[in-house]
């Protein structure tokens, strides 16, 4: 269990339209309005991966704000997968 004060990790495999809609932009956005670490990127078979470091509740607005999406995506499926915690990040960025 995390408390509030302790900084944890996620890793989310978002499917639906999900590419070409400006989705890795808009979570680039919030996760940077929010100041959580991490990246962004497209998988070659349709999903974006995101992958942050951040306190709980950032987290938890930036997983609201993915399921929100922009206009024009769609989200059918958040999938959560564990984060290594070794991972170090000095910023959030779009990965290719």
């Amino acid at each position: 269990m995390f408390s509030d004060t302790t900084e944890r990790g996620a890793r989310w495999l978002v499917s639906g339209r999900v590419q070409g809609v400006g989705f890795r932009w808009h979570v680039l956005r919030e996760a940077q309005r929010l100041g959580v670490m991490g990246d962004v990127r497209n998988l070659s078979d349709g999903r974006v991966e995101i992958r942050a470091k951040g306190m709980p509740r950032d987290l938890d607005l930036l997983l609201k704000a993915v399921r929100d999406g922009p206009a024009l995506a769609r989200i059918d499926e958040i999938v959560a997968r564990d984060l290594d915690a070794n991972l170090v990040f000095r910023s959030f960025g779009v990965r290719s």
